[in-house]
């Protein structure tokens, strides 16, 4: 990877009223003019992304939002887009002013703790007026980290930055999903995985997924070995080792393939399985499959790709999932396709959800997803889990996890 994509980097978010310094912040700790600012009220109109290598913290992305006061004409808009930040948000930076803080604030600090997302208030403009000790004890004696902050007085930058990163090195720590694995527990040094990785016209052209090139990093820092074919070389792969693999994984598609094709001693499972244990709630992912095993037609499924990209001929979560899903409930289904961040709030009409594998959402936005879904009594998994389920092999390629 030339680059750290976004959903492996820790998100930050940074809230405030209007006109509270949010995108001056951002432009500073960025040290560059990455937002717009103004003092005309509503100059942020949409959520503003930076993406950058913030050390000693690692890649991060900071997300700078709309005010939440905004009531401009299109200000209930603005806001919207800015709230659902909160479902992928690690972090959040809450901007204030010396001795401001009511509802506005009050709501915001709220819905971070019902996420479970850490805040770190900023107290803005102290070059303009500087906060009184009974504001800032308030505030400490609520928050673990208080930060006063002047982004017109760039001598201070190099002080604010240095405590700032502390304070994200610590939380980085706690974040959602930063110290997960994928399969390091599966396969231990020196043993070897087997991947199969299906050549097709989804593939990209002289690369291979992200997944599929996370398994490999990690593989290769974990000290274990890995042999990478495609399934027409599977069975001269095992001819050639000399003893059993630790693990097979597989693109999900050829699922049936491979379980037919692999000794029944030997652990197999899919790569999206062991994302859905890396980046959701694999309990609650495992049991909405047994939701696709008792399908039947006319019932309404619903299917959320996390990238948006031009469908394909033979695309897998458009044309394939579809195809086996509706063969294992023997009849027509009600099918409905969202990709991108566009997600229902009401889910209530299906059946069951099935998310892709979740590569390009972070864990924090991924188990939104699923405490959103479950909320509403649904089930809820994902591409590997129902394709698995679809093609009668469910049980098989969980038993690498004791299930």
């Amino acid at each position: 990877m030339e680059k750290t994509p976004k959903s492996l980097r820790l998100q930050i978010a940074i809230f405030g009223r209007v006109n509270a310094g949010k995108s001056s912040v951002l432009n500073m700790i960025a040290g560059q003019q990455v937002a717009i600012t103004s003092a005309v009220p509503g100059t942020t109109t949409d959520v503003v992304e930076k993406s950058m290598e913030l050390l000693p913290v690692g890649p991060v992305t900071f997300l700078d939002t709309a005010g939440l006061d905004d009531k401009t004409e299109l200000g209930h808009l603005r806001t919207a887009k800015s709230e659902k930040i909160f479902d992928r948000a690690d972090v959040m930076l809450l901007v204030t002013e010396a001795e401001t803080w009511g509802e506005c604030e009050e709501q915001a600090a709220k819905k971070a703790s019902e996420k479970n997302i850490r805040v770190i208030v900023l107290v803005n403009k102290t070059d303009l007026r500087r906060p009184s000790p009974e504001f800032l004890s308030r505030l400490r004696a609520r928050f673990s980290a208080v930060l006063e902050c002047s982004t017109a007085d760039l001598s201070v930058r190099e002080a604010f930055m240095a405590r700032l990163k502390d304070i994200l090195l610590e939380m980085a720590e706690k974040a959602a999903g930063r110290h997960s694995f994928i399969l390091r527990d599966l396969v231990p040094p020196l043993k070897t995985a087997v991947l199969i990785i299906p050549i097709d016209k989804e593939a990209p052209k002289g690369r291979v997924i992200l997944p599929q090139v996370q398994v490999l990093r990690e593989l290769l820092d974990n000290g274990s070995l890995s042999l990478t074919v495609r399934e027409s070389e599977y069975a001269a792969a095992l001819s050639a080792l000399k003893e059993p693999p630790a693990l097979v994984v597989c693109d999900s598609q050829v699922v049936d393939f491979m379980v037919s094709n692999t000794p029944p001693n030997v652990p197999c499972t899919t790569f999206s399985i062991l994302f859905a244990r890396y980046k959701g709630d694999f309990a609650e992912l495992v049991k909405g499959a047994q939701a696709v095993e008792k399908l039947r037609a006319g019932d309404r499924v619903l299917i959320a790709e996390a990238c948006s990209h031009h469908p394909i001929e033979d695309d897998i979560g458009r044309v394939k999932l579809p195809r086996w899903l509706r063969e294992k409930a023997g009849g027509d289904l009600h099918i409905d396709t969202v990709s991108g961040r566009d997600f229902p709030e009401n889910l209530s009409a299906y059946k069951v959800v099935i998310m892709c594998g979740s590569c390009m959402l972070t864990r924090t936005e991924t188990l939104s997803r699923i405490r959103q879904t479950a909320g509403n009594g649904v089930p809820v998994t994902n591409y590997g889990l129902a394709i698995s389920a679809a093609k009668g092999v469910l049980e098989r390629v969980l038993k690498p996890f004791g299930i």
